[in-house]
Parts: structure tokens; C-alpha cells; sequence
């Protein structure tokens, strides 16, 4: 198969006025100190402040709760759903801990300045408390389909809450758009963008269509077996990708640990504007907040489609485990990838380049140590992509699902094309990619925090109740 060199020119000139359109308009922004501030991204903030406090810090207060419902799960005989607590957090955390926490962290840091790290960790503290929302009400308002299957998401709550409210039109088409959007989303061309330019620059071969049709080729094989499957592969991918990255990246941190006050210190002065680069304090806030999102998806409601399939007939109990979604991905594997790429300063030299590979900053950072590690990043790069190229197509097939009213044939057809479309993610450019992704998780977040909003004070009444009936109220006191 030959790799054209004009394919990347043709893709980029055909997605880049798309990116460009959708972009402006969901990301709409005022000026601030001289910094665009995206009201979407205030949006999102508010949202997991509002929530946390709603919930009286809930966060906090389930945290040791969430790893028991892991640790030490209970059977549950007759309970709908597919998968278990475990299998869920996994295929979710397989859709978030990914690229976007070795890739986009590094293009954060450059684009906002080491500042962005502090508000990409305030967003993922929040953001537990966001996740826990949507994903249990998206148990509660799931749907069985007559042969098992679970269906369901934020487009069932979102529609649901609005028609009880007298607003069925409007409810039906919030919901539709927010399918719309996860469609968009699932088109998850970064993945394979960045998995490749590490494999371009270990190996020193291009050949991007080759690489993304045998990547796909793994993606359909897993895909079309169902969120079973998914959940399966995911159980035990994720938990070996993560010992491998996070072992590395421990011990550089370890090995400079004299200077971990410094790196810290850095971050504190850029976050609050104190060092002037990267757009101030401002641009560290954009950023972190858009990588953040990136990486945890709290309040897109795009891992609530994950947690919909879990085997419960406690929605409340998917709730505490997914919070503990934005903890792993944003405040531990994010905060451990700024780390590694601000201690060995390896951000610094792209800090006025273009078109930068924030793979390739990672790659460096840990190399500076580990010689060896390009080879090793490499095989976690690829995995993390497979891993998180999988769940946002089941993500996409979902909303497929409830377009078209769960039809099998509209789902076998949605997981073909999109494999296909995936094939061509290494050959475009990682700008265009960023921008129309961006603008499809933050366009995801519109309708469904609407709807959390609304739907508040009785997921206060479900979390009250709960708490009561397990104890965890005396647990917590």
C-alpha cells in the first residue's frame, strides 16, 4: 500500500475549514488581560464547582467508598448491565488515560506556560465531582434492549429531564445534538496521529495509512465484539499501561527529586501570571483547562456511555467509581507526565516552535534518563491509542444507537466507516486534529451540564438516600 506524499496535503485542506468552522463557534471567547478566554471553558469550571459543593464535596466524602466498590466488589444476581465496576472504570479510564495524558500534557505546558498544570489539576479535582453526576444518572436512565444489551448516556437523561420539565422538543433535540457531537468526537484521529509519530521516530519509517489501517484492523476486531469485549481487553490493558508509564515516569521523578521544589515553584509563578510567558496567567488557565478535559472528559459526559453498562441495580454505586476517573487520569498520570517534562526542562526548546509533536517532548524528557525509553514509550503510546481508539468508537456506536433506535445494522455500519476514517489519522496535521476534537468534547458538555444542572436536587435526594441506607454518612462523619 503506498503512502501517497500529497494524502497528508489532500486530509488537512478537507478537515482543516471543518476544524476552523466548528472551532470558532463553540469556542467563542472574550478577551481577557489579552488572552482569548473561550466562554465554554467557564462553562465547564462552573459546572464541577457547582456540583462539588451541591454534593457536599463528594469527591472527598466517597473517595475511600469508590475504591471498595473496586477492591471488594459484591455479586449482584438478576442486576442489569454487561460488565462489572471494575470492567467499567477500566473501558472508561482506556477512552481517557491515553494521548491526551502523554501527548497533549507536554502541548499544554508549551502552549500555557508550566502554569497549566496547576489549573489541569484543579479541573480534574472538580471534575471527580462532575464525573460522579453523569455517570450515575446515566445508569439510572439507561435503557435494556430485548436481547441484553445495555444502551445508554447523557443523551437519555438529557431528553428525559427536559420532557418532564413540559420542554419534550427541545429536550429530544439537545439530546440529538449531544449524539451528534459524540459521533464527532469519536472520529479520535489524534490517537493515531500521535501513537504513529512516535513509531516514525523510533523506527525511523513512516508509511502513516499503513500504520493507521493495522492499527484499525486491531481496533474492528475488538469493537464489533461489543462492550463485553471491550471491557475484557481494557481489564487488562489498561493496568499493565499504566504500571509501565507510571513506573518510568516515578523513578525520574525519584532521581531529580532535589529539584521537584523548584519545578513546583515554576508551576505556582505561571499559573498566577508571575512569569510572562505563554499569555500569562490567563493562558495557563485556558490551556490546563482544555488539556484537562482532554484528558478526563468530566462534564462531556462521554465516559458516562462507558459506566452505562455496568452490571448494578445501584446507579448511585457507578457514580463513586467513576469519580475516581479524573483522580487517576488528570491528578496522577497527567501531574506525573508535567513533572517528568518540567524537571528535565525538555518543554523549554519547543516553547516557540511550530507544529510541535507533544509526543515527541515526552519522548525526549524521558530519554534524558532512560536512553531506551523511546522504544518502550513507543509500545505504550500504541496501546494507549489502541485502548482509547476503541472506547470512543463504542462511545460513537452508542450514540449511533440511540439515533437510530438501536439498530444493529446502523451500528455494524457506524464501527466500519469509522475504522476506516481512523486508517488516515497519522496523515493529517496534529492542529486541525486538536481544534475539531476540542470543538466536539466542549460542544459535548453544553447540553449535558444543562441537564446535570436541572437534574440536581434529585441526584441529591439519590446520593442521600444511598448514603444512609450504606453507612456511609457515619463512615464519613
Amino acid at each position: 500500500m503506498a503512502d501517497a506524499p500529497s494524502l497528508a496535503a489532500r486530509i488537512d485542506a478537507a478537515l482543516s475549514p471543518v476544524s476552523d468552522a466548528v472551532s470558532s463557534v463553540i469556542f467563542f471567547s472574550i478577551d481577557v488581560f489579552g488572552v482569548s478566554l473561550p466562554i465554554v471553558v467557564v462553562w465547564l469550571m462552573a459546572a464541577g464547582v457547582v456540583v462539588t459543593v451541591s454534593l457536599g464535596f463528594i469527591n472527598f466524602r466517597g473517595f475511600s467508598h469508590a475504591w471498595g466498590l473496586i477492591l471488594r466488589p459484591r455479586e449482584q444476581p438478576g442486576a442489569d448491565g454487561e460488565i462489572s465496576h471494575f470492567q467499567a472504570l477500566s473501558a472508561a479510564l482506556s477512552g481517557t488515560i491515553g494521548l491526551g495524558n502523554i501527548a497533549s500534557v507536554p502541548l499544554a505546558i508549551v502552549l500555557g506556560g508550566p502554569g497549566a498544570v496547576f489549573w489541569m489539576i484543579l479541573a480534574g479535582f472538580f471534575g471527580m465531582s462532575t464525573k460522579f453526576a453523569e455517570c450515575a444518572l446515566s445508569v439510572k436512565y439507561r435503557r435494556v434492549l430485548p436481547d441484553g444489551r445495555t444502551i445508554g448516556g447523557p443523551m437519555y437523561y438529557i431528553e428525559a429531564e427536559f420532557a418532564r420539565r413540559g420542554w419534550k422538543t427541545f429536550g429530544k433535540a439537545a439530546a440529538v445534538f449531544f449524539a451528534i457531537m459524540t459521533v464527532g468526537g469519536s472520529i479520535s484521529l489524534f490517537q493515531v496521529n500521535q501513537s504513529h509519530a512516535q513509531f516514525s521516530n523510533v523506527t525511523g519509517i513512516s508509511a502513516p495509512v499503513t500504520f493507521g489501517v493495522i492499527m484499525n484492523l486491531f481496533v474492528a476486531v475488538v469493537v464489533f465484539g461489543g462492550i463485553r469485549r471491550i471491557g475484557y481487553v481494557a481489564g487488562r490493558l489498561v493496568p499493565l499501561m499504566a504500571i509501565i508509564y507510571l513506573g518510568a515516569a516515578s523513578t525520574i521523578i525519584i532521581l531529580n527529586a532535589a529539584a521537584i521544589p523548584d519545578a513546583i515553584a515554576t508551576i505556582f509563578r505561571s499559573a498566577f501570571g508571575l512569569d510572562a510567558v505563554a499569555g500569562g496567567a490567563v493562558g495557563a488557565l485556558v490551556n490546563g483547562m482544555r488539556r484537562a478535559t482532554y484528558s478526563s472528559e468530566a462534564g462531556v459526559g462521554s465516559a458516562a456511555i462507558a459506566h452505562s453498562a455496568v452490571k448494578t441495580a445501584e446507579p448511585m454505586t457507578e457514580g463513586y467509581v467513576a469519580l475516581l476517573e479524573p483522580f487517576i487520569d488528570t491528578i496522577v498520570v497527567c501531574t506525573m507526565t508535567s513533572l517528568v517534562v518540567i524537571l528535565t526542562g525538555a518543554y523549554l526548546p519547543y516553547m516557540t516552535a511550530e507544529n510541535v509533536q507533544g509526543i515527541q517532548i515526552t519522548s525526549n524528557a524521558f530519554e534524558q534518563t532512560f536512553s531506551w525509553f523511546p522504544i518502550v514509550l513507543l509500545v505504550s503510546s500504541t496501546l494507549f491509542a489502541f485502548t482509547s481508539v476503541v472506547s470512543w468508537v463504542f462511545y460513537g456506536a452508542q450514540a449511533v444507537g440511540y439515533l437510530f433506535d438501536g439498530s444493529v445494522l446502523a451500528d455494524r455500519v457506524f464501527k466500519a466507516l469509522i475504522c476506516i476514517i481512523l486508517a488516515t489519522g497519522a496523515a493529517v496535521s496534529i492542529g486541525a486534529i486538536l481544534d475539531f476534537i476540542d470543538s466536539m468534547l466542549f460542544a459535548m458538555a453544553i447540553p449535558n451540564i444543562l441537564a446535570l444542572y436541572l437534574l440536581l436536587p434529585e441526584l441529591k435526594r439519590e446520593v442521600a438516600d444511598y448514603e444512609a441506607r450504606t453507612g456511609i454518612q457515619k463512615a464519613a462523619a
